[in-house]
């Protein structure tokens, strides 16, 4: 396969996290069509894991999955040795497992903010950490992070979940710097505004709960984030997409 044009995706094998709905489904559906051997992960949703493979098998895709708590170092680099076992060296990791939880600091909702903390800064650092050796070893492979609006600006009743996200665009950037420069490995993020992906209804504080349904109004469909994910990684090895915003159109920040 020529490096310089064509479909960039067939063939690759692409590790997605929180994969058994919203934008990693919709991510692992597309990579899918375009030929990339997607391995789906999720902590919870088993049921809509198999669900998606079968779907994504049933339409002439290649697809597999492995329960996976992002939170534990060590499930995660079982989840790269299980993808590595089924289809080869990883080239791919999309990191999209996170958790959006709404309060106000006068709520003190420290076991909100614990959870974010596990799920949206160590679930990324794991999932780097258990891909980075095997891509610098080859010089190649392409870490995609997302990340969010959020990262960006705060809004009302989102200060730790905007915080972890500002962590995603600073660890991102660093890592294109420190590995993408010297190592050939492409380093990419996207932040997508409000996304119709059923978060406000998880939101479990009162006050964040409206706050987070009154902005879900505007959300758009997970499939035009997936359509900046493929974008993003169907790039030849010489070209890294760094940044996307991907706003509703009536979203105002």
């Amino acid at each position: 396969m020529s490096d310089s044009h064509g479909n960039h995706l067939q063939g690759r094998v692409s590790v997605i996290t929180g994969a058994s709905s919203g934008i990693g489904a919709a991510t692992a559906r597309a990579l899918a069509a375009r030929g990339a051997h997607v391995v789906l992960a999720a902590r919870k949703n088993t049921d809509g894991l198999n669900t998606l493979v079968t779907e994504i098998r049933d339409t002439g895709g290649t697809a597999t999955a492995r329960r996976t708590d992002v939170t534990r170092l060590d499930d995660v680099e079982g989840l790269m040795e299980f993808a590595a076992a089924e289809y080869g060296p990883v080239d791919h990791m999309v990191d999209n497992a996170g958790l959006m939880l709404f309060s106000k600091w006068s709520d003190r909702a420290v076991d909100d903010w614990d959870k974010m903390i596990d799920t949206n800064l160590r679930g990324y650092l794991h999932a780097i950490s258990a891909v980075l050796p095997g891509m610098i070893a080859r010089q190649s492979g392409h870490i995609l992070n997302l990340s969010s609006v959020a990262g960006i600006r705060v809004g009302g009743a989102s200060g730790v979940y905007s915080a972890t996200k500002f962590f995603i665009r600073g660890i991102t950037d660093s890592l294109r710097q420190e590995v993408g420069v010297p190592h050939g490995i492409q380093i990419s993020m996207i932040s997508p505004g409000v996304i119709d992906t059923g978060w406000a209804d998880k939101v479990t504080d009162t006050d964040g709960r409206t706050i987070a349904q009154d902005l879900n109004e505007d959300a758009i469909h997970p499939d035009r984030v997936a359509d900046a994910v493929v974008y993003a990684l169907d790039q030849p090895a010489d070209v890294t997409v760094n940044d996307i915003v991907i706003h509703p159109t009536r979203q105002d920040w």
